[in-house]
């Protein structure tokens, strides 16, 4: 797929929060992600590369378009797309024929750190706060039935995906990651012992890379909870995974953040996701965790989540009809039970952010 055209990205987007995401994605072992909130097919690669089609930017900004996105999600475009639906007209028929859901979104962030991750599991109000995953050596199996989840309903038949979104921020640049949360286990602090982590998820578990649960993809994530963590330099060190052939891997060493704050990252900044051994592309389950420190005080979980895709919002306080039907040839796909969260990727402000809106499912037949 061809490189996205650079100059007409970033009048789209502003190249403050292209540079932010570019960053982000250094190291990245997945497949491409799907930029949701960029009219066509525009997906980030792991070298922070953008590639795919995108017919805007040519003149304005997204606000310059604004007008305009709301027109085309009026007009029907022919054509087939690649996400179930037989056509663009049968998801939109589907949609307002009884098999469309919508979710409500309505999330205050935290106080965060320039270039860090924020979790917004934690916090509510919609979806209600989710809590830290249960103690090692189970952890928590997540699914759409947790607290902090979308809540999604199972289709009766079909699968289910995700169609669009009418958000907002408060802030200007920050960009939400979409995705199914598939586990997170507790890590008991003040200890320096190897933990054996026994939970596997229930999605995406496939070692074929063909088959739409594969593993690939997957990442991991150690977040904090509610406390600051005590002033402790620490290291996450000699923590081992599955991998995408089921094979047991040592994760690289990630530096965590002495005193790190509530819903922060627990990670280097500029980062979203744990790296992993060279040639791997996806965590299929953790199996230790351990600290190179006694961290006294704190509530670290070590969480699997796959990717659904990245939303930005280069503008503040404006509505964006985000649409994943007649603006791209994909809506991403949404497991049965899926565990449907957001967080936030590489803060570029400290303050906190509110988001508001929906977000919105339909099945395919």
């Amino acid at each position: 797929m061809k490189s996205t055209h650079s100059q007409r990205l970033e009048r789209w987007m502003g190249a403050a929060r292209i540079e932010q995401l570019s960053q982000s994605m250094k190291g990245w072992y997945g497949p491409p992600i799907h930029i949701l909130d960029v009219p066509g097919s525009v997906r980030i690669c792991a070298d922070g590369d953008f590639i795919g089609p995108f017919d805007r930017g040519y003149f304005g900004s997204a606000l310059d378009s604004l007008h305009d996105i709301w027109r085309r999600m009026g007009r029907v475009r022919h054509g087939t797309t690649n996400a179930g639906f037989a056509s663009v007209g049968d998801a939109l028929s589907r949609s307002s024929g009884g098999f469309g859901q919508v979710c409500p979104v309505q999330k205050l962030g935290s106080t965060g750190v320039v270039a860090s991750s924020s979790n917004l599991w934690n916090n509510g109000n919609t979806p209600s706060a989710g809590s830290i995953g249960a103690a090692a050596p189970g952890g928590t199996v997540c699914a759409s039935s947790d607290a902090g989840a979308l809540a999604q309903y199972n289709p009766a038949s079909g699968t289910l995906h995700l169609v669009g979104a009418d958000i907002s921020a408060d802030r200007i640049n920050n960009s939400l990651m979409i995705y199914d949360r598939l586990f997170s286990v507790a890590k008991t602090m003040a200890s320096t012992a190897t933990e054996a982590v026994s939970g596997v998820p229930t999605r995406y578990q496939s070692t074929t890379a063909t088959d739409p649960d594969y593993i690939g993809g997957n990442f991991g994530f150690i977040t904090n909870g509610n406390t600051v963590l005590s002033a402790t330099a620490h290291n996450w060190t000699t923590c081992l995974y599955l991998d995408q052939a089921n094979a047991s891997s040592t994760l690289p060493s990630v530096t965590g953040n002495s005193a790190c704050i509530a819903d922060r990252f627990d990670q280097p900044t500029s980062t979203w996701f744990t790296p992993l051994e060279a040639g791997d592309t996806g965590i299929k389950a953790w199996t230790q965790m351990q600290c190179s420190a006694s961290v006294a005080a704190g509530s670290i979980s070590f969480n699997i989540g796959h990717p659904l895709g990245v939303v930005s919002f280069p503008i503040a306080n404006t509505t964006f009809p985000f649409d994943w039907i007649t603006n791209r040839n994909q809506a991403p796909r949404v497991f049965d039970d899926a565990c449907v969260a957001m967080f936030e990727m590489t803060k570029p402000a400290t303050n906190a952010t509110k988001y508001t809106g929906a977000i919105y499912f339909t099945s395919a037949a």
